[in-house]
């Protein structure tokens, strides 16, 4: 009779189930990987799937018996990683929508909303419209495996420990607000710069030839500078969106 004692099946589980985890955590929180399309049975079969891949690069995970009170620790320790990790990803994209915020209210187009499924609230076109422009060059710039390499590695910086919030000390989440806006403003410097010109420019106009309607010709101005500077930065996005990508994931 074959038999096998509690200590053998924890060796063999532990490396599966604590990056099983946080692979989890990751899915449920990172941009693009976490939409609603995504069927839950995808995402755990694309975890299962890594860690399958990984686990044996991945260090030497720890013993810990299944019915103590350590387990819950470690599991809720996981997924605060993973779901972190997906939160800071998401800082990114928040940072290139906010810059669609600014430069939409500098060009006057505030005011066109459109309901957002993904976060549930309204958001402007320019916003959206810099939304699906960083979605599309986070999957053609293979950020899906930059976000799976940094859960990976985060195995060497956040060892599998009882601690679930020990790693917050580390990385600082609170302090990601002032990225966010810092990152924003950075990637809608280009089109604001221009737009601001067109604004000094416009007021001296009003100022020399006051009989001109400002008013009747600033609006389509603003609008035909605003459009033409999107179309001029907007090849230009990949470097400062992998830039942050990459700063974001340096914490992990």
């Amino acid at each position: 009779m074959v038999s096998f004692s509690e200590a053998q099946v924890l060796a063999w589980i532990a490396p599966w189930l604590w990056p099983f985890f946080r692979v989890l955590g990751l899915f449920t929180s990172a941009p693009v990987l976490s939409m609603k399309a995504i069927p839950r049975r995808v995402r755990l079969s694309l975890a299962l799937l890594i860690v399958m891949a990984a686990q044996p690069s991945l260090p030497q995970m720890p013993g810990i018996g299944m019915n103590s009170a350590e387990t819950l620790m470690v599991i809720a320790q996981q997924l605060l990683i993973g779901v972190t990790l997906g939160f800071a990803a998401r800082v990114v994209f928040a940072a290139v929508e906010f810059a669609g915020e600014l430069i939409g209210l500098h060009m006057g187009l505030n005011f066109a909303a459109f309901f957002d499924p993904v976060s549930g609230g309204q958001i402007t076109a320019v916003s959206r419209f810099y939304g699906t422009a960083a979605a599309w060059l986070f999957v053609v710039m293979n950020g899906h495996l930059l976000l799976t390499g940094a859960v990976l590695h985060s195995f060497t910086v956040f060892p599998v420990a009882p601690e679930p919030l020990g790693f917050l000390r580390v990385i600082q989440p609170q302090a990601w607000g002032a990225e966010l806006f810092k990152m924003g403003l950075w990637i809608a410097l280009p089109v604001m710069a221009m737009l601001s010109l067109v604004n000094l420019v416009m007021g001296l106009v009003s100022r020399v030839a006051p009989q001109m309607n400002v008013f009747s010709i600033g609006f389509p101005i603003t609008l035909g500078v605003g459009f033409t500077g999107l179309w001029l930065t907007l090849p230009m996005m990949q470097t400062p969106l992998t830039i942050a990508l990459e700063r974001m994931m340096g914490y992990f």
